[in-house]
Formats: structure tokens, sequence, C-alpha cells
């Protein structure tokens, strides 16, 4: 009996103690908590390890409206400024561009004029407006590319060939469409448009012939920063219309210069070309539009 009740009573200390050892024992790990950091998997027992939020990109809340443009994958600046009918100096003071060769996935353009924007219709964004920026996608344009030319001027941001929808733009007024185009070289056609394989007219001709400004207009750009194209030339004529001038071997005339309608403005050549060519493309808003609507009859 009295070995039973000793039994018990030594069970009844175990058991106590026990139960004091639980309360006063503290968690090692933390609750976690939202206050704006994201929490990862913690690396060990005990270890809540956190990171910040991903910073929204410049102009997201744009997303899907019109005037505004998503840059993707390959983008920059002259590219987007070409199929949008736009200067890319024009884009780079439109969005605050402090430097026109760093531009991200994901981030939203402004890619038509501020006074555009306030005449035309506020539309809803098109699907849901969310904007993702890829994980693996390089997120910074090439830097500069220097044109070899003769006469080309400073280059812009680099470039690889990337589709880009053209941005609503008002109305042309009266008289835009009667640019009164001329043909840029005397040279016989060796391809015609074709909206898939060919944005314009290739013509044939020998190094060194001249190449015309093919209406009056303004250098918006002028270098070898458009993969595709060598040395590049892009007039703007009015609100309306741009036209590309391709594989030049020398540039004539240099960025924010005037220029008329006829004027030897650059020297045909076959550079990022597999022979000697002039690549002629006439832009309506920023769309490829076949030449042949706009170019006298030979």
């Amino acid at each position: 009996m009295f070995v039973s009740r000793g039994r018990g009573l030594w069970v009844s200390v175990v058991l106590a103690s026990l139960v004091l050892a639980g309360c006063g024992t503290r968690m090692t790990r933390a609750p976690v908590e939202d206050r704006g950091t994201a929490v990862m998997a913690p690396a060990q027992p005990g270890e809540v390890v956190a990171a910040p939020l991903v910073k929204p990109l410049p102009g997201a809340e744009n997303a899907g409206k019109p005037g505004y443009y998503t840059v993707k994958p390959g983008d920059t600046l002259i590219r987007i400024g070409l199929d949008s009918g736009q200067s890319w100096k024009d884009l780079a003071r439109w969005n605050n561009l402090d430097n026109p060769n760093l531009i991200e996935v994901g981030q939203v353009l402004r890619v038509a004029p501020p006074s555009a924007m306030l005449a035309a219709p506020v539309a809803a964004p098109e699907g849901n407006g969310v904007v993702t920026r890829p994980v693996t996608a390089s997120t910074v344009a090439p830097a500069p590319v220097a044109t070899a030319s003769k006469s080309a001027s400073a280059a812009a941001p680099a470039s690889v060939p990337a589709s880009v929808a053209p941005a609503p733009v008002p109305a042309p007024a009266a008289g835009e469409d009667d640019v009164g185009f001329i043909w840029p070289a005397s040279g016989a056609l060796l391809a015609g448009f074709d909206e898939v394989r060919n944005k314009g007219y290739d013509i044939a001709g020998k190094a060194g012939d001249p190449v015309l400004a093919a209406a009056d207009g303004r250098v918006v750009y002028a270098g070898a920063g458009l993969r595709g194209y060598g040395n590049l030339i892009i007039l703007k004529h009015n609100n309306t219309f741009l036209t590309a001038y391709a594989h030049n071997q020398a540039l004539l005339v240099k960025e924010d210069q005037s220029v008329r309608k006829g004027q030897k403005i650059a020297e045909m050549g076959n550079t990022d070309a597999d022979r000697v060519k002039l690549h002629f493309e006439i832009r309506r808003q920023g769309k490829p539009v076949d030449p042949v609507r706009f170019l006298p009859s030979r």
C-alpha cells in the first residue's frame, strides 16, 4: 500500500513539472504579419525571410487605354516611335524619360501627343488592364548603336523588331493625305508591298546612287539602331505620314533637320541587306501602307 501511494505521488510530481515547464516555454517563430512586405518560405525553422514587394512600373495605371503602349521584350523607343507614327524624341519628352535607352518590359508609355489625348474620348481599358512584368525577359533596352555613315546623327536607342499596335490619333486635317509623294530612287522595283513579309518597296540601284526625300518633312531618325534596316532615315511629313529609307551606305542628313521633296538625303547601299537596294516605306499613323496608293505611276 505504501509503495502504491509513493508511486502515485511521484507520477503527480512529474506531471506537474511538465505542465509548469510547458507554461514557461516561449515561441521561437514569430507570427507572420503583412505589413507591406512579401513573406518568403523560411530558410530555417523559426526564421521568417521578408523581401520588398515589386514596385509598380511607370504608367501601369494607363495600360490598355487609347494612346498608350505597354512595352514588350525587344522594344526600344525607335521601334515604338516608328510603329506609332511618332518621333522617339517626342516619346522621350512626353514620358519624362531621362535616359531613352532604358525602358522596361511592362512599362506603359504615352504614344500620342498630350493635346490629342485631351481631345480623344476616354475609353475603357481592354481586358482587365493588368500589366505583368516577365521574370525572365530583359527589362533594359540595348545601348545606342553608332552609325558608320559620314553624316549620320548621334545614335538613339538600339532596337530589336517587335510589333506595336498603332496608337489612336485624331483624324487627319484636311489635305494631310495630299502629301504629293515622289519616288525616292529611280531603279527597278525588286519587291512589292506585302503586309507580312515586306512592309514597303525594295528598289534596285548601285552603291552610291542618290536616295531622295519623297516629300517635304523633318528628319526624326538617322542612324543604324533598328535591326534589319541598316543605315536608316525616317522622315515625318505631318501628323499622319512617315517615310523610311533603309540599307543606305551613307546618311547625308541629321535628326531634326528639315528637308525638301527631291533632296538627296542618303546614298544607296547594302547595310543589313543581301544586296544593294533601297527599302522604302510609307506609314500612315504608324501603320505600313502600300506605296502604290501614294506614288505617281512611272
